[in-house]
């Protein structure tokens, strides 16, 4: 995966943690405050445009997660109504 250049100038090219290793809370808490910032509008084009790249893939990280829990409640309640076809069936 290509190196997390967001931060640099701060404290370093790795100063924040690559969004694949967040939980969804993290991302997206981290999204909020990015997003804050970037309303402010305070910063030069080049910097907002960081913070909208890391913007972009905490969301996308969000998204993955999100996409991963509706899949496994979705296999829960599949396996739920297939149990209970089975026990149906079988009376």
């Amino acid at each position: 995966m290509a190196e997390n250049t967001f931060g640099a100038g701060q404290a370093g090219a790795n100063a924040f943690p690559d969004p694949e290793t967040l939980s969804y809370e993290q991302a997206r808490a981290e999204l909020v405050e990015t997003v804050k910032i970037l309303e402010l509008g305070q910063m030069s084009l080049d910097e907002s445009l960081k913070y909208w790249e890391r913007g972009e893939a905490l969301a996308k990280r969000c998204e993955v997660l999100l996409q991963g829990a509706a899949q496994r409640v979705e296999a829960v309640i599949g396996e739920r109504e297939e149990a209970q076809t089975t026990s149906e069936d079988a009376e």
